[in-house]
C-alpha cells in the first residue's frame, strides 16, 4: 500500500549563538521536551536515540549557558533518580517555541510563493 504523498514543508531552525559558547538550538530544545515528558535524562536520551553521556553533556552545556540551570536532577538510589525542568527551563522552552511559531508566521506568505515554484 502506498503511503500518503506529502509536499514540501518549511522547517525553521533557530539557534542562539554566543561567541565561545555552544549554541542553543532545536536539538537541545527537543532534549528539554523529552526530559520534561519522561522525568529522566536517561529515558529522554533513549527516546532520542542518543547516548546517556551525550545527553548529560548537553544538559551541562545548557545549564551553563543560562543565568540558572534549566534541568535539575536527582541522583539514583532507592528511587532511581530523575530529572525535571526548572522554572527557567520551562520558560526557555516556551520562549523558544514561541520564536519558532513567530518565524513560521513571518515567513508564511513567502513560503507559499516559494513552494509554488517547487516540483
Amino acid at each position: 500500500m502506498a503511503g500518503k504523498k506529502t509536499g514540501p514543508v518549511l522547517v525553521p531552525r533557530l539557534r542562539v549563538v554566543q561567541a565561545g559558547k555552544p549554541p542553543f538550538g532545536p536539538g537541545k530544545a527537543e532534549l528539554l521536551e523529552y526530559i520534561a515528558a519522561t522525568g529522566s535524562i536517561r529515558t529522554a536520551a533513549q527516546e532520542m536515540d542518543m547516548s546517556y553521556p551525550r545527553a548529560w553533556s548537553l544538559v551541562r552545556e545548557m545549564n551553563a549557558l543560562f543565568t540558572a540551570p534549566l534541568v535539575a536532577g536527582t541522583r539514583g538510589g532507592g528511587s532511581g533518580g530523575g530529572a525535571e525542568l526548572t522554572p527557567l527551563g520551562e520558560q526557555v522552552l516556551q520562549l523558544y517555541h514561541r520564536m519558532e511559531r513567530a518565524c513560521e508566521e513571518a515567513t508564511a506568505a513567502d513560503w507559499m510563493a516559494l513552494r509554488a515554484l517547487l516540483h
